[in-house]
């Protein structure tokens, strides 16, 4: 196939892993709904059919070279059972789909790989592996968006270790023409164009969901959020006007979340997890965060009409009669992943820096390379 095709191909199949990954807990759910106490098994048989096919699929390939390429994947499937037990997350349910991720990131890999392998430089190996990246970053950062599916560094981790994963089993089916360092002309700028489009994604990403502020007040203490008080009471005011024509619950799962609400259940399941363990301080603290600054939440009703979040009067009474808040410093840990607070403009003073180092060194390789002797440059249109 075309280089041009392959890579066309590559980036539909990225798009695809990024637009259906919030279906992912769709498909879990109707597999356990058809099959209860069967989806594990059925998703984990699926996921390793697909690796038992796609090893003998490359082994059948095997023509020449052949240590090299049994050696390449064999390392595929040993690093790929070590990432996965060291980045478990300690659900068997979550382990099991997440193991998918090495299947359709390996997919996306060799596709990558077959596209840039005419190249056969360095560049064959770190284009897949930054173009996989990319797309998991893309991945995590609409997952976060959407309220049935959380956004997290460690899966950007986790997709990186597939695409690893990946660029071995693409070795074992079609490996370089040398393993070398070298680098083409031109090759040194693709690497740098990717990597900078990169930096730029991960970054909006991480500002996105992890960066945040330190947010105190002496009637609630201290707690983190993604917006500044200014903007929680600009928040808290539209959400008041807007919920009086219908509550946002529930909120559908494939629908845009609206981070202000999540942030305000974080302070509910932390306020009550407190009174139920009878610390009356520090859930008398979370009420009061969510009173300050959450409060159309707090106002919204259940299914019996009443408010789902909010406390009861003689529940509020109670409480604020058995609370000896005496002032002392209180540290809300309601966040169920960390918040940054690094200031925005140091943050992307250091993107900035690498994205120019990043320049730089690309230019000065590409300065420095030159075609291969013997072997001619790939045109544009390979």
């Amino acid at each position: 196939m075309p280089r041009g095709r392959l890579l066309a191909a590559a980036t539909c199949f990225g798009m695809v892993i990024v637009v259906g990954s919030p279906f992912a807990g769709e498909l879990r759910a109707a597999i356990a709904a058809a099959f209860p106490g069967h989806a594990r098994a059925i998703i984990g048989g699926g996921v390793a059919v697909a690796i038992a096919a796609a090893l003998a699929t490359a082994v059948a390939r095997i023509r020449d070279r052949r240590a090299l390429r049994y050696l390449a994947l064999g390392m595929a499937l040993i690093v790929g059972a070590l990432f996965a037990r060291a980045l478990t997350s300690g659900d068997p349910n979550t382990d099991v789909v997440e193991a998918f991720h090495f299947v359709e990131y390996g997919i996306l890999t060799l596709l990558f790989y077959l596209a840039w392998r005419p190249y056969d430089d360095v560049s064959v190996l770190v284009l897949p592996f930054l173009a996989g990246l990319l797309v998991g970053t893309l991945d995590e950062w609409f997952q976060w968006f959407i309220p049935s599916r959380v956004g997290e560094l460690r899966d950007v981790l986790l997709d990186g270790a597939a695409v690893g994963c990946g660029l071995l089993f693409s070795m074992g089916v079609d490996p370089p023409g040398r393993l070398t360092l070298a680098i083409r002309r031109g090759s040194a700028m693709r690497i740098g164009a990717m990597a900078v489009l990169f930096t730029v994604v991960f970054a909006l990403f991480v500002q996105t969901a992890f960066l945040g502020f330190d947010l105190r007040d002496s009637r609630t203490g201290v707690f983190r959020s993604r917006y500044t008080a200014a903007g929680l009471e600009a928040a808290a005011r539209d959400r008041s006007a807007r919920w009086r024509a219908g509550s946002p619950l529930p909120v559908g799962r494939l629908s845009r979340e609206d981070q202000y609400l999540t942030e305000a259940l974080w302070h509910v399941r932390r306020r009550n997890e407190a009174a139920a363990a009878d610390d009356v301080f520090a859930a008398w603290r979370e009420n009061r965060i969510l009173e300050t600054f959450y409060a159309p939440v707090l106002d919204l009703p259940g299914s019996d009409g009443r408010p789902a979040f909010g406390w009861p009067a003689a529940q509020r009474v109670e409480t604020e009669r058995r609370v000896q808040d005496d002032g002392r410093p209180y540290l809300s840990e309601a966040e169920p992943y960390r918040i940054y607070v690094w200031p925005k403009s140091a943050f992307w003073a250091a993107i900035a820096l690498v994205i120019a180092v990043t320049i730089v060194l690309g230019l000065a390789a590409d300065r420095w390379s030159g075609p291969r002797p013997g072997r001619p440059s790939p045109s544009p249109t390979d």
